[in-house]
């Protein structure tokens, strides 16, 4: 599906981190209830520290000439893909996860396994769960779920 006159998708630039950082923290707090308070404030710290500068790859849909939502990772995963809450239900996350996955013939991501609504819209894009870790990334106490997508190249979803 291609963008509207009014989208577009672009390389995410330094200068587009701190409002990237705000977007993942109206976007988390709308889906990760779970999360601890302390851990939403030491993850969200690290956004602009260490988390976006070590994306390979950034990428920011713009709606209307505002950042709708953003994914990041490399040729192989996605590390990470988070839409801005008044776009929820709206194509933005199909759009950013098809541009994530084209050209390729597999694609791996980690989920919350809380949360419920990004583990059924990853169903929905054609990604299977293929292995669980009890913890996160960084040692703490929140399930992950390990998708991967295996398309041909070519269809993204």
């Amino acid at each position: 599906m291609p963008l509207s006159r009014q989208e577009r998708l672009r390389p995410a630039l330094p200068a587009d981190w701190p409002g990237l950082a705000a977007l993942w923290r109206r976007s988390v707090e709308a889906t990760h209830h779970f999360l601890q308070a302390s851990d939403l404030e030491s993850i969200g710290a690290a956004m602009l520290r260490a988390y976006l500068p070590a994306m390979r790859e950034l990428w920011l849909l713009e709606r209307e000439g505002r950042p709708a939502g953003f994914w990041g990772g490399d040729a192989l995963r996605v590390e990470m893909l988070f839409v801005d809450p008044p776009f929820f239900g709206q194509g933005v996350g199909s759009t950013l996860l098809r541009h994530a996955c084209a050209g390729k013939r597999r694609v791996e991501l980690d989920v919350n396994e809380q949360n419920a609504g990004a583990r059924a819209f990853y169903a929905r894009q054609g990604f299977r769960v293929c292995g669980r870790s009890p913890v996160d990334n960084d040692g703490r106490p929140y399930p992950l779920l390990h998708l991967v997508w295996e398309g041909d190249g070519r269809r993204t979803s």
